[in-house]
């Protein structure tokens, strides 16, 4: 049997539950196993008191995890977190909206991120519901929006630069700081996606 080295990579919501549970004497302990056909792992944490155990699949970016349940030493199923597995893309319908979203994450300090798309672009139909699960990993820190080029005003389409679909930006500081042009398959679009954010949001 040939081995095989892999990253492991947690959502934010994951990682603030471990940073507030995990205990200084306890370390934390992975079993990972994996069948040919479905990438799937099994991962127990050591915490104090707690045993974390969830499964889900490993994407191409090296693992995106939820947790789903949790289970106490005495054996007790119990609920552990109510983060959602999607969040809706909040449509902007105007410019006048664009700009009230564009101000307030700016008051807020807040980056964005918005997918510029078309009712025709099947591309875009594909990766909308897949950029809805990537919310959830960001959920509440960070807002996703989406712009239908058909239904705004061709001036704001121009203002963001746009000229394919489907486009992804990060708006920061009333300003677009990076763009993922999605013109390929809508998994490795997403994976760029995450790894923009990922590149923005902690220079």
């Amino acid at each position: 049997m040939t081995s095989q080295s892999f990253t492991l990579s947690f959502s934010p919501s994951l990682k603030t539950l471990i940073n507030s549970n995990f205990s200084g004497d306890c370390l934390p302990c992975f079993s990972v196993s994996f069948s040919k056909k479905t990438p799937c792992s099994s991962f127990g944490f050591c915490l104090k008191r707690k045993i974390l155990g969830f499964n889900e699949k490993i994407n191409g970016f090296g693992g995106n995890f939820g947790i789903f349940s949790a289970w106490r030493e005495e054996g007790q199923l119990e609920e552990l977190d109510d983060a959602p597995l999607t969040v809706e893309l909040q449509q902007i319908c105007s410019e006048s909206q664009f700009d009230r979203v564009i101000a307030q994450a700016q008051q807020l300090a807040e980056s964005l991120i918005i997918l510029w798309m078309a009712s025709w672009c099947r591309k875009c139909i594909y990766l909308k519901p897949k950029l809805e699960k990537l919310a959830a990993d960001y959920y509440p820190r960070l807002r996703f929006y989406c712009v239908d080029v058909n239904t705004v005003p061709h001036n704001l389409v121009a203002r963001a630069g746009v000229t394919k679909m489907p486009t992804i930006q990060l708006w920061r500081d009333s300003k677009k700081q990076a763009e993922v042009i999605g013109g390929h398959k809508a998994y490795l679009v997403v994976n760029e996606v995450r790894q923009m954010i990922e590149n923005e949001c902690t220079a």
